[in-house]
C-alpha cells in the first residue's frame, strides 16, 4: 500500500463516512494487521491508529468491534504504544464500565500495552489519576458477572504485567488489605488459563518481594498449597511422607489432573523457587514437602524447559544451605566471570528449546482477521 492508497483508506476511517464503506474500511484494515508486513506498515502510521481509536466510539457494532481488534494486533508493536497510550483514561473507564459491550477488548488492548516497563508505569498512573485503582481492577476481577457482557479474563495478564512495578505488588501485599488472598483460588480456575494464568504471574511477581516471604508462607496466606496443588498428581506416598505434605495435598483422589498449560507449570516452580530465596522461605518450603511433588511432577513432565525449572528446584531443595552472608539467594552477587557463564548457559538452553517449539506463548495478544514478566 502506497501512500496515496494510504490516504484514500484513512478517508473512509471517519465517523461520518457513509456506514457500508466504514464497515468494508474497518475490516480492511483488520485483514492488513493479521500480518506482520500490515502490522508494521500501521504501526507506523500515527494517524491511522487515531483513526481506529475514534471509530471505537462509532454507533456500528461491527466496525467498533474491527477496530478494537486492529488494535489489539496493532499493540503488540511497541512502536505504537506513544499513541495508544493517550487514550488510557477513556480505555479505563471502559474497561470498569459494568455495561460496556466491548470490555473484553479493552481489557486485551491494555493487558498488550502494559508489558512493556514504560506503558506500564503509564497504565499504572492513568489508574490513580482516574480514580481507578488497584483495589477497584481487584474487586472486579474478584466479582463473578460483574459485566454480563464480558468475562474479562484477561484483567489476569493485566495485574501480571502491572506488578512489575514495585509499587504494584507493594500494594497487593500490603497485610492490611488482604489482597493476595483474594487471588489464591484462581489458581486452579478451570474455566480460563487465561485468568488462571494471569493470577499465577502475578503471584510469582510478588514473590520476589523476599520481605513478604515469611507472612506469604504462614497462616495469613498459606501461599505454598496454592502452588505446588497445581502441580501435585494423583500419586501415593509412604505414610511418613503424606504426612509431610501440607493437607489440601494429601490422599488427592486418583483422577487428580496436573495442571495442562506448560507455561503456567513453569511459573508455579518459578514461584516456589523464589520463596527459596531466604533460609528462612528455604526451611519452610523444604519442611512442606515440597520436594515429593516436585520430584513427582519431574518424572511426569515431558516439557524440555518446565523439566529444568524442577530440576533447579530440586537442586535447591535437596542440596547444602549456602555459606554465612550468602543465604538471600537474591542479594548475593555474582562475580562478572561467573555470572557471563550462567548467561550462556540459558542462551544455549534457550536455543535448544527454540529447536523443539514450533512457536513460543507470552502474555501478548493477537486476533486473526475474523476475530481474534517478567
Amino acid at each position: 500500500m502506497d501512500e496515496e492508497q494510504a490516504r484514500e483508506l484513512l478517508e473512509f476511517l471517519r465517523l461520518d463516512t457513509r456506514p457500508d464503506l466504514k464497515g468494508q474500511a474497518t475490516g480492511y484494515v483488520l485483514g492488513l494487521t493479521g500480518s506482520a508486513e500490515g502490522r508494521t506498515l500501521l504501526a507506523g502510521r500515527p494517524d491511522f491508529l487515531e483513526a481506529l481509536l475514534l471509530l471505537t466510539g462509532d454507533h456500528s457494532l461491527a466496525v467498533v468491534k474491527d477496530s478494537y481488534h486492529s488494535l489489539i494486533n496493532l499493540s503488540v508493536a511497541v512502536a505504537t504504544h506513544r499513541v495508544l497510550a493517550k487514550e488510557l483514561p477513556v480505555l479505563l473507564h471502559r474497561l470498569l464500565d459494568p455495561g460496556y459491550a466491548f470490555a473484553d477488548q479493552v481489557c486485551t488492548l491494555l493487558s498488550n500495552l502494559s508489558r512493556e516497563e514504560g506503558t506500564c508505569c503509564q497504565v499504572f498512573q492513568a489508574m490513580q489519576e482516574e480514580g481507578l485503582g488497584l483495589a477497584r481492577v481487584v474487586e472486579v476481577f474478584c466479582t463473578e458477572g460483574y459485566n454480563k457482557k464480558a468475562a474479562l479474563h484477561y484483567l489476569g495478564p493485566l495485574l501480571s504485567n502491572l506488578t512489575q512495578l514495585p509499587e504494584t505488588r507493594e500494594f497487593l501485599l500490603d497485610r492490611s488489605r488482604c489482597v493476595v488472598q483474594r487471588l489464591l483460588p484462581y489458581t486452579q480456575y478451570e474455566a480460563s488459563a487465561v485468568r488462571r494464568g494471569g493470577v499465577i504471574g502475578t503471584l510469582r511477581n510478588c514473590c520476589f518481594e523476599y520481605k513478604y516471604h515469611e507472612w506469604l508462607l504462614g497462616p495469613e496466606v498459606d501461599l505454598l498449597p496454592f502452588l505446588l496443588l497445581p502441580l501435585a498428581g494423583p500419586e501415593e506416598f509412604p505414610e511418613a511422607e503424606m504426612e509431610r505434605l501440607p493437607v489440601d495435598l494429601q490422599y488427592l483422589p486418583p483422577d487428580k489432573q496436573r495442571e495442562k498449560d506448560p507455561d503456567i507449570r513453569k511459573m508455579l516452580l518459578e514461584a516456589v523457587m523464589l520463596l527459596t530465596a531466604t533460609k528462612a522461605g528455604r526451611q519452610l518450603v523444604k519442611e512442606k514437602g515440597t520436594y515429593l511433588v516436585v520430584r513427582e511432577l519431574h518424572r511426569w513432565e515431558t516439557e524440555p524447559d518446565v523439566q529444568a525449572a524442577c530440576e533447579k528446584l530440586i537442586q535447591v531443595l535437596i542440596g547444602d544451605e549456602p555459606e554465612p552472608g550468602m543465604e538471600n539467594l537474591l542479594e548475593v552477587k555474582i562475580p562478572e566471570d561467573v555470572e557471563e557463564r550462567l548467561q550462556h548457559l540459558d542462551q544455549e538452553e534457550e536455543r535448544q528449546q527454540g529447536q523443539q517449539e514450533t512457536q513460543s506463548k507470552g502474555l501478548g495478544v493477537q486476533m486473526g482477521p475474523s476475530g481474534l514478566s517478567r
